[in-house]
């Protein structure tokens, strides 16, 4: 595989009627080869910030990386007031799978983007061979009731939105906060497809503030069911500081049988792929191999 094609993904977007607008995707891999896997990212993020994670994987597996709603070039309605959550996620992804796979898939995703996956895997067992979650939100709901007040939906909120331009952004972020852990190019890509040109000359987020923290206070799933009702291996890759993989009481009764295998990363943060490339790369094979 060429390797400026293995890291230059070709954008794309598949209309869903069904769901009242297209989503957006790269497509890493050659176009005619059957898709193994379909990656989703954790909220407030997008599809190009995996580039350097995913891309060097397209000699070996074709991954479709989408935008999910509110984020990146997807233009899926975001409506807040009365919205599902991350079942309303859920359903996007079974109907871009429905639009845009012929065959059973791999399914991955980091953060919000894997416990979507799973919820999806849960709904239509069918449609999914695989699971590989990168530090998957999985709370109890009883431990999400104050999710309102919780420290990220209201940093969220509160994000700057607008900048002078994206390489303002990029100076502002590097090396700080959420950002203190990935590289440069990591770091761009995230800017390069988080912010949009506006019409007075500046840059502003794809993934509005509001929208953001709307995610951070809509956990109204069961994970623990979704485990359940699913029926393919599941490999869950947990990051050793602050995970939001929560499985005590649960990990034991999850991985008796073997179907469902956990791996905490020693080191990792919740930014565990910027962190260890070689960690989602490992597992992603592991996720399409026959």
């Amino acid at each position: 595989m060429d390797a400026k094609l293995s890291h230059e993904p070709v954008a794309r977007r598949v209309p869903l009627p069904s769901r009242d607008g297209e989503m957006a995707y790269l497509d890493f891999g050659p176009p005619e080869r059957a898709v193994d896997l379909v990656f989703s990212h954790a909220n407030g993020f997008n599809a190009r910030t995996y580039r350097t994670i995913l891309g060097p994987l397209a000699g070996e597996m074709r991954i479709l990386a989408i935008d999910l709603r509110g984020h990146g070039a997807t233009t899926l309605p975001t409506v807040i007031e009365g919205r599902e959550g991350w079942i309303e996620m859920r359903d996007d992804l079974l109907a871009f799978l429905e639009a845009a796979t012929d065959r059973p898939v791999a399914l991955s995703g980091h953060s919000m983007g894997g416990t979507t996956s799973l919820l999806a895997a849960a709904a239509q067992p069918d449609r999914v061979r695989r699971l590989a979650l990168l530090d998957p939100v999985i709370f109890e709901s009883a431990k999400v009731a104050d999710a309102e007040e919780s420290p990220l939906a209201q940093g969220a909120a509160r994000r700057r939105a607008v900048f002078p331009s994206k390489a303002a952004v990029r100076e502002a972020y590097q090396g700080r906060g959420a950002f203190k852990t990935w590289t440069a190019e990591q770091v761009a890509d995230y800017v390069e497809a988080g912010f949009r040109d506006t019409a007075d000359g500046q840059v502003t987020l794809t993934c509005a503030p509001a929208w953001e923290a709307s995610n951070f206070r809509t956990h109204n799933y069961d994970p623990f069911a979704a485990f359940a009702q699913s029926r393919c291996p599941i490999d869950i890759r947990q990051a050793e500081i602050a995970s939001t993989c929560r499985l005590e009481g649960h990990q034991a009764g999850l991985t008796r049988d073997g179907r469902i295998t956990v791996q905490v990363v020693p080191g990792t943060s919740h930014f565990l792929p910027m962190e260890r490339p070689d960690v989602v790369a490992e597992a992603l094979r592991r996720a399409v191999a026959p």
